[in-house]
């Protein structure tokens, strides 16, 4: 594996940001960047061997700031939705900044998503930490994230994501990078085919907070348990849909263990023939189809995206999962390790 780091830009607070490139043997390539640990571009073959890239992304590194897409990059401390920015543990209540509608989105505007973290090529591999103060964000604990890629000459990414806390707390890791396996900035993701692993989902409020228990996706637009258009039921008149102007839901990955590698989604394009498996040791997954990409910063295609133009596949923990005592945990005790891992498998047919 060839792995090369550059310096790539300097943050707003005078630190160096970094690029990293990975080139397996078959000449397929993987940049990653300092900022939010962030995935800047998978190129991958087509079906006659034409490489594209196949990840959305900026022409610059400072337009990773505060963008609104979270594009690419490792949201935390607590990925996805908290209602009202509120929750409890042991007790004791902590508020949380609210920066989505009346909710705590991605560890707010401030989150992981929008820090250079500490970077190194370790072996085969490139690897991320970052450290969050206790009371950052209003959280509980000093934590320790280490976000850990390799890179396949099978044209497998393979992140791994770990955390260890000195006090109780809550924490939901994922990386939220955007797919268009036509090639970023090639139009829509609509005509793209997905299947999901989930025979359920999860409802939400108008403000996408989950209401309860999960439900069937059968005889609904969200049943994706054989392949469909992503377009296909995009605008049918359902509450899940209205919502979001498209998906913006999290569906529990049938047959869930924790530790255990499922096949959460395979996202598929007739167009050029690339193919992408899912598998995660996470229970649920996010699948968010770019409702709001319009009025993003300029992307590497020159010019800023549309509405729809990359699908954001996102394994992790249910969102607003610290006031529903139902779903799988999210808390993190002190001397325990969270661990969870995601891969990204590039095929064609």
């Amino acid at each position: 594996m060839d792995i090369r780091k550059e310096l790539w830009g300097t943050a707003p607070d005078g630190k160096e940001i970094f690029l990293y490139t990975m080139k397996n043997a078959k000449g397929a390539v993987v940049r990653l960047c300092s900022i939010g640990a962030g995935i800047v571009s998978i190129c991958v073959p087509d079906r006659d061997g034409k490489l594209a890239d196949v990840v959305l992304g900026y022409s610059s590194a400072e337009s990773y700031f505060g963008d609104g897409p979270c594009a690419g990059k490792c949201p935390g401390r607590y990925a996805n939705r908290i209602a009202k920015g509120r929750f409890s543990l042991d007790g004791q209540e902590y508020e949380l900044p609210v920066n989505n509608g009346p909710n705590h989105l991605h560890g707010g505007p401030d989150g992981f998503q929008n820090k250079v973290w500490e970077s190194r090529i370790e072996g085969d591999a490139v690897e991320f930490m970052y450290f969050s103060e206790d009371g950052e964000a209003g959280y509980p604990g000093n934590l320790k994230v280490v976000a850990h890629y390799v890179w396949s000459d099978e044209n497998a990414l393979e992140l791994t994501l770990t955390a260890r806390s000195d006090r109780k707390t809550v924490i939901n890791l994922t990386n939220h990078a955007y797919f268009n396996l036509n090639g970023e900035g090639n139009g829509n993701i609509l005509d793209h085919q997905l299947r999901l692993n989930a025979s359920v989902y999860l409802p939400t409020d108008e403000t996408l907070i989950p209401v309860g228990e999960a439900d069937p996706v059968a005889l609904t637009p969200m049943d994706f348990l054989d392949f469909h258009r992503i377009g296909e039921r995009i605008k049918e008149d359902f509450p899940a849909l209205n919502y979001g102007k498209g998906y913006d839901n999290c569906w529990m990955i049938d047959g869930y263990q924790p530790g255990q590698l499922q096949t959460a989604a395979t996202l598929y394009s007739e167009l050029s023939g690339r193919q992408m498996e899912i598998l995660t040791t996470q229970p649920a997954i996010q699948i968010y189809t770019g409702n709001w990409l319009s009025g993003c910063p300029v992307a590497k295609c020159g010019r800023s995206y549309f509405d729809y133009e990359g699908v954001a596949l996102e394994c992790q923990h249910c969102p607003d999962s610290p006031n529903h005592p139902d779903y799988p945990t999210t808390v993190l005790e002190p001397g325990e390790t969270f661990q969870e891992a995601i891969i990204w498998s590039f095929s064609t047919r």
